[in-house]
């Protein structure tokens, strides 16, 4: 386990914070009620942080015949609809929940050459919204593998993720289970297969990413 790069500004500000606050207590002679409230909350602050920008250490053997899930969470979508962005045909979507407990490393689904990359400004409706995926702030990237397949996923930011962070752009080589980005507070993360794909998940169920098998080809 380590601590995620995007992590080091906010664990800044919250240790200066905890500095501050504790300073001013034992300037002011504060209470010791207040002081006890004041190591409690600096240890919550300290801990969450930590805990949200944890980056588990995966050694990942890529398989072409498998698609990985890109984020931990819960899966709340299995459909078929109607992709518009970029393939303009019907897909398999499969949509993971990530709370803000979970980790938040985005981790690619596939291997191959990044064919279509894409970043959408946008709202910031909760991630279960019906149109977060349309409307809100929202990255797009579509990979091909060897094989010619595409499999496009996106990172759509929800009420509390006020920044996507990406790694990637078109033409980029990349490996299946390596990172193409991080999204901070939650949010979602949907992934669009071919029809026809074997789905290895159920809607409620509680993934991994890049451990959980989300499909097959």
């Amino acid at each position: 386990m380590k601590f995620h790069k995007e992590g080091y500004t906010s664990l800044a500000i919250v240790v200066l914070f905890i500095f501050a606050i504790n300073a001013i207590a034992d300037y002011y002679d504060a209470s010791l009620y207040a002081k006890w409230f004041l190591y409690v909350l600096s240890a919550f602050l300290f801990i969450t942080i930590v805990q949200f920008f944890r980056s588990p250490i995966k050694r990942i053997a890529a398989d072409e015949g498998i698609i990985l899930c890109p984020a931990d969470g819960k899966v709340v979508v299995i459909e078929e609809t109607e992709e518009t962005e970029y393939f303009n045909d019907r897909r398999i979507q499969i949509s993971i929940f990530m709370s803000p407990i979970n980790v938040h490393v985005n981790r690619n689904p596939i291997s191959g050459i990044v064919s279509y990359f894409k970043y959408h400004p946008g709202k910031f409706l909760v991630a279960w919204h019906p149109k977060s995926s349309t409307e809100n702030e929202r990255t797009t990237v579509v990979v091909k593998n060897s094989a010619d397949v595409e499999v496009l996923f996106r990172q759509i930011a929800g009420a509390m993720a006020r920044r996507i962070v990406w790694y990637v752009n078109e033409k980029d080589v990349v490996k299946q289970g390596e990172e193409f980005g991080f999204i901070k507070f939650g949010s979602r993360v949907d992934v669009f297969v071919p029809v026809g794909t074997s789905i290895n998940v159920n809607i409620g169920d509680k993934v991994v990413g890049g451990k959980t098998v989300l499909a097959t080809f």
